[in-house]
Parts: C-alpha cells; sequence; structure tokens
C-alpha cells in the first residue's frame, strides 16, 4: 500500500509541475486549476490515509496490521 501512495504522491507532484507549465506556456488558466485541484485531492486522500487518528493510529497502519493476520 506504501507503493501505491508514494505513486499518487509523484503524480500530485508531476500534476502541479505540468500545471505551471501549461498555465506559463499557453495562458489556460482553467486547465491549470483543474491539474492543481486534482493534484490537492490526492494529496488529501494520501493524508487521510496516512495522518494518525486521536488514538495515533494511522488507517494505512490499521490496514496492514489486518493483512498480517
Amino acid at each position: 500500500m506504501s507503493v501505491v501512495l508514494s505513486i499518487v504522491m509523484l503524480a500530485a507532484l508531476a500534476l502541479l509541475v505540468g500545471a505551471f507549465v501549461l498555465w506559463k506556456r499557453t495562458g489556460d488558466t482553467k486547465k491549470a486549476l483543474l491539474m492543481v485541484f486534482l493534484a490537492a485531492i490526492a494529496a488529501l486522500n494520501v493524508a487521510i490515509w496516512t495522518v494518525p487518528d486521536s488514538s495515533g493510529d494511522a488507517p494505512i497502519d490499521k490496514l496492514s496490521e489486518s493483512e498480517r493476520t
């Protein structure tokens, strides 16, 4: 699962870089903002899986524990 989260973060970074390049080359603000929005959603999804809750356990840790049994 950590490989998937890493790929999602790399994709989010690529979306941000691509949005900047698109905006600088063509001036197409709408598509660039949509790419930034998608990158933010991807980063938020990774945060949901990795940020610990009030008990100190992250959902990805709980998933890893259930896979071991």
